[in-house]
């Protein structure tokens, strides 16, 4: 009958040991040639580079060199230099920045006296761009090139390859088989060689063996991810190096072209130059509009947000319309344009003590408080105006405004942010707004330092609500301000982020690569058919993956049992060597065709067979077919 040994060492496997040598005797023992041999076959199922010795680098600056240089190219240095990079951004996202926010960081130097200078020195008000920061990046990434170029070569040079030949003793194998059979050692090799080929392994014959291999997958998933982190790495980079960020607010009939004076705010990567950078087009807001729903929960909540342009790319461009919507952007050579704000702008006529227009119907955008629009600002008149003694001044008001008012009693916020019941509330100074001094300042705030409150009849700050149409006397008859309507206005951020689309591949590759080399075991399979001392051939099957797994055992399984129906076993009764003539015994069973036959002892006139001195132990319990459920050798009986 055929046998199945599932072990570190068969009791049926073939041996050079003699069969009555005591456990544990040299015979046992593998060859220092064997261990070679099945280091061999077993070697090059990663491309990880090995641990070396620890041990002090050669004495010299070479020695040093390379020393340094194997460690900063192990993966336990690059898995800290991640770790540092992960940990820097934490300060960048915590501390106010410089390039997102630079009133932010004035302010928080003002307020703290001794973290201000601190975080200065330490850079961490502008981490992404700091000494510390960018030599934690490149050493990742020279440490990242430094892993997978060698890699790299190593894996094509398996590929290039075939799976090393079988090792001499296959059980000492983590997952192994073998039974008995009438075919040829040729013919069993060959049916191998075309099952393995036709279940996509690699394989090949080697002398008396077959040797196949499968599971590079793995390792191209290994290499892609690494890959795909130096492409994150390098897009990242190019992007924050050449990247542009401006935002604009544009009133309802006016334009805009993408130069620098043209923005309210800008910054740029370091190597961006906004001068020759800048792609050339125009557009001009025709029209905003927006719904928002009325009842329900959601009250208040935008249904419609955008913004109608006419837009041209070039000096001499063809004009052009679309809508811009919120995540729906223009895209203009390369550029973006986001609608990202929407409020609205009061318009107002003022004139002096005499009478004369020194504002005329203009609007003054104020900015959003709230979600329903509560906006506030402030009104400037920098020039043409004369008080009552005909003495030149600035005057200036602090503006409220609520699209929807509701009515006395009610508070100073709006209730919808929808223009039903517009109210606008001023507060009125005159004197120097401070605008001529050459400083920067926002035009958003008053100054108040060289202002003077208007009074009114109690002594107070002169203020007044305003409904459009609506006019405001100045006190000591200093002039008039009329609320003449509402103009809307909308804010859009242009932007330019270069190596976005390399970096989103990279991070799509980097997932597809991870999960390959996590969930695919790359493994070996062998299959040795050779002519037993019986003239029996003895067909060995072997499986060796990567890391422990259930699945190199279940596959060697099945790939047993469909091998074994190809080339069924032999019984071992029928060819042993030592086996007893009995088929000319009168009356006696043909036991060689005849498994679940009676006992040859008792049947009549048949000698008897199971006291012949020649005669092989049969054992009823030995299966006919190679056992599937294959268990790893360590462990196991012999």
């Amino acid at each position: 009958m055929s046998k199945t040994t599932t072990g570190k060492t068969p009791t049926d496997a073939p041996t050079d040991a003699p069969k009555d040598a005591p456990k544990g005797t040299p015979e046992d023992v593998p060859t220092a040639g064997e261990e070679q041999e099945l280091g061999d076959a077993g070697s090059q199922l990663s491309t990880a580079p090995k641990e070396e010795a620890p041990g002090l680098p050669a004495l010299g600056v070479i020695g040093w060199a390379r020393w340094f240089w194997r460690q900063l190219t192990s993966m336990r240095v690059a898995l800290l230099l991640l770790l540092l990079l992960s940990l820097g951004a934490i300060p960048g996202s915590l501390i106010p920045q410089e390039g997102v926010d630079a009133l932010k960081v004035e302010d928080f130097r003002e307020k703290h006296d001794i973290l201000g200078p601190l975080y200065d020195a330490l850079g961490l008000f502008h981490v992404y761009s700091s000494v510390w920061f960018s030599a934690i990046y490149i050493l990742l990434f020279v440490s990242l090139i430094g892993c997978i170029v060698p890699r790299t070569w190593q894996f094509v040079g398996q590929l290039r390859g075939r799976p090393p030949g079988a090792p001499r003793r296959l059980t000492r194998l983590p997952a192994y088989t073998t039974w008995r059979t009438g075919a040829e050692p040729e013919q069993v090799r060959e049916a191998a060689l075309t099952l393995l080929k036709k279940r996509r392994f690699r394989a090949h014959a080697v002398g008396d063996a077959v040797a196949a291999e499968k599971g590079y997958a793995r390792e191209v998933g290994n290499l892609a991810f690494h890959i795909a982190l130096i492409v994150m790495l390098i897009a990242f980079a190019w992007g924050q190096l050449f990247k542009y960020e401006g935002n604009k607010l544009i009133l309802e009939g006016d334009g805009f072209s993408n130069t620098l004076t043209q923005y309210d705010d800008f910054k740029s990567g370091n190597l961006f130059d906004p001068d020759h950078d800048l792609a050339p087009f125009s557009f001009s807001l025709k029209n905003f509009r927006g719904t928002y729903e009325a009842t329900g929960p959601n009250r208040g909540t935008p249904r419609v947000y955008e913004a109608k342009v006419d837009y041209s790319e070039g000096a001499y461009g063809e004009e052009k319309t679309t809508t811009i919507k919120v995540n729906e952007p223009l895209e203009i050579d390369g550029s973006k344009v986001y609608l990202v704000s929407h409020g609205y702008a009061p318009v107002l006529t003022i004139r002096d003590a005499k009478g004369n227009v020194v504002m005329d119907k203009e609007a003054t955008a104020l900015l959003p408080l709230d979600s329903n629009v509560t906006s506030s600002g402030a009104v400037m008149v920098r020039d043409g105006y004369r008080n009552a003694e005909g003495e030149k001044e600035q005057l200036g008001f602090n503006a409220f405004f609520l699209p929807t008012y509701g009515g006395e009693g009610s508070t100073m916020l709006s209730a919808f942010p929808a223009l039903t019941n517009p109210m606008l509330a001023l507060s009125a100074y005159h004197g120097d707004l401070g605008v001529d001094a050459g400083f920067a300042k926002s035009i958003y705030q008053l100054d108040k330092k060289n202002l003077e409150e208007f009074k009114d009849s109690d002594g107070e700050l002169f203020k007044k609500q305003l409904k459009i149409g609506e006019t405001m006397t100045l006190p000591n008859g200093a002039g008039t301000v009329t609320f003449d309507g509402v103009q809307e206005w909308a804010g859009f951020q242009v932007t330019q982020q270069p190596a976005s689309g390399w970096a989103l591949a990279g991070a799509v590759a980097a997932i597809f690569g991870l999960a390959g080399s996590l969930f695919i075991q790359r493994r070996r399979v062998w299959v040795r058919a050779v002519k037993g001392a019986d003239g029996v051939t003895v067909v060995e099957m072997a499986g060796l993956g990567r890391s422990e797994s259930a699945k190199v055992p279940e596959e060697l399984g099945d790939l047993a049992a469909i091998l074994y129906e190809q080339e069924p076993g032999t019984p071992d009764t029928a060819d042993g060597p030592d086996a007893p003539d009995t088929a000319d015994a009168p009356d006696a069973p043909d036991t060689a065709d005849a498994p679940d036959a009676p006992d040859t002892a008792d049947a009549p006139d048949a000698p008897d067979t199971a006291d012949g001195p020649d005669a092989p132990k049969n054992d009823d319990d030995t299966p006919d077919s190679p056992d599937t459920h294959v268990v790893p050798a360590e462990g196991a009986e012999k």
